[in-house]
């Protein structure tokens, strides 16, 4: 593993162009996949890729690939990324650190004199949020094949318009059925990202070191009772959509407070309500409820409990309940071998750390599917992310980058 050598960084800078491709205005940023702002942002990617003289490739669902090219190329090769769209009125560091910050690991070697024998490759993942298809982790999903081409063709935006009508507008390789990947294509994955929580800020520590990432699951529901005048219908009358829908959002809650592990946590964060005007009683209701924890066994006991209440309550209520999942995923455990390779680095650094688990998923949770990996992550500013003051300083920033460099140089021999 190297000292930590003195390096001109040029990743600041290429974050601040990168968050110039949004649809909101500077410090927040909204760049939604396959957006003019995302095309735009792409575009920029491949450009710094070919400074690097990297070669790149592009899937038929947008996953961009930037290889450079090891001293025996049918080796697996050794990975990193992450995604580039961003949330509405988010912040700049969201995934971009660990797309730009993996092309900066390159640079970096380069100008040691790094020869590497297996390939090192920086992918930029498609819709890693779940923005514009409810649904994160697209492009990695289909990586791994656990989602399959027919269905993700046929998902529609909020202009119902599907995934192969928006990427044949957007001239990508038309043959979806390339997209995934056998067991074994790369040797390794490692991602660097955010936090996005408070941990290694409160703990003053440079490096958070991945040991496995929480199980997530998600749930569409669709209520539908009877609208009226808010005046003219008596209470005991009432078939209000709004009301079954608030109550199942406290459940929610109440189920998570509840739950035997301690990292069990559940959100509504989608609750939109019809006609939404102040003098009409609810007739409909749309909810999409978020839950997560590292214990399968137990995350799913609360799924189905959160099903079987929503169920009561509407039955209760003379509520029609339409519930649909989703995604229901498994936990990733991270690889020891990458761990050790990552704890190393960081040591050779004289960086502080903590091995920990990631509550956010990224597309690490499905490139697990598909090859060892881990994650490397760096503090942001109160925890806070998916927000415009979302933050990390260059100092921290830097660290992660070296300690990415020194772990991609080691696994790829």
């Amino acid at each position: 593993m190297s000292s930590n050598p003195h390096h001109t960084f040029l990743i600041h800078e290429q974050l601040e162009k990168l968050a110039t491709f949004s649809a909101s205005p500077n410090p927040s940023v909204t760049r939604v996949v396959f957006s003019d702002e995302d095309m735009s942002a792409r575009n920029y990617f491949r450009q710094l890729c070919e400074e690097l003289n990297l070669e790149v490739t592009i899937d038929a669902v947008g996953n961009t690939f930037a290889r450079w090219i090891g001293t025996e190329p049918t080796l697996p090769a050794v990975a990193t990324g992450s995604h580039i769209d961003a949330i509405p009125d988010s912040g700049m560091y969201d995934g971009t650190v660990g797309v730009i910050g993996g092309l900066e690991a390159i640079r970096i070697l380069k100008q040691q004199g790094v020869i590497p024998k297996r390939s090192i490759e920086v992918i930029l993942f498609t819709a890693e949020e779940p923005t514009r298809y409810s649904i994160g982790c697209l492009g990695s999903r289909m990586m791994c094949g656990q989602l399959t081409l027919e269905k993700a063709a046929d998902f529609k935006d909020q202009e119902d318009v599907t995934l192969k009508e928006i990427l044949a507008l957007r001239d990508f390789p038309s043959d979806l059925n390339g997209v995934k990947m056998t067991t074994g294509h790369y040797h390794a994955f490692v991602e660097y990202h955010i936090e996005q929580g408070p941990i290694l800020e409160a703990e003053n520590l440079d490096i958070g070191i991945v040991t496995k990432i929480a199980a997530p699951s998600a749930l569409r529901v669709l209520l539908t009772g009877k609208g009226g005048h808010a005046g003219c219908v008596m209470m005991p009358d009432r078939f209000d959509a709004g009301t079954a829908a608030a109550e199942i959002s406290i459940t929610v809650e109440r189920i998570a407070k509840e739950s035997a592990s301690d990292d069990t946590v559940a959100t509504t964060g989608v609750f939109e309500i019809k006609p939404n005007a102040i003098n009409s009683i609810p007739k409909e209701a749309y909810l999409e409820i978020d839950l997560r924890d590292t214990n399968l066994e137990v995350r799913d006991a609360c799924l189905e409990k959160i099903q079987n209440e929503i169920s009561d309550i509407c039955d209760r209520r003379k509520i029609t309940a339409d519930v649909s999942l989703i995604n229901k995923d498994t936990p990733a455990i991270c690889d020891e071998t990458i761990i050790d390779y990552i704890e190393e680095a960081t040591k050779a650094h004289n960086y502080s750390y903590k091995k920990m688990i990631s509550y956010a998923y990224h597309d690490t949770l499905f490139m697990n599917q598909i090859c060892p990996t881990s994650m490397i992550f760096i503090p942001c500013r109160g925890g806070v992310s998916h927000r415009s003051d979302e933050y990390s300083s260059p100092e921290q920033i830097e660290k992660g980058v070296l300690v990415l460099a020194d772990t991609l140089r080691a696994l790829a021999g």
